[in-house]
């Protein structure tokens, strides 16, 4: 599993505001610490949902009795099948 690190979720924190700015015509927001802190919080929440499903996918891939190898075709056909099935139960 691969986490962003603070200073990456900063980092498009501050690009998506930017291009939010940008979208708007020019105009900012009233308080862009504020939108920062927002903008930080939906990425993480966001992030975290994704660490929790990509565990459970990966975990239902090594319960197969069959033993997929991780990286092989099989292993990567039914990581998207699995990743795909559990992101819709969550939408």
């Amino acid at each position: 599993m691969s986490s962003f690190s603070d200073d990456r979720i900063n980092d498009l924190a501050h690009k998506i505001l930017e291009a939010l700015v940008q979208k708007g015509g020019g105009s900012s927001y009233p308080d862009p610490d504020r939108a920062l802190k927002e903008i930080k919080r939906v990425l993480a929440g966001r992030l975290k949902v994704d660490e929790i499903l990509e565990a459970k996918v990966r975990q239902k891939i090594l319960n197969l009795k069959r033993g997929v190898t991780e990286g092989s075709a099989e292993w990567d056909i039914l990581y998207r099948k699995y990743l795909e099935e559990e992101m819709s139960r969550r939408s």
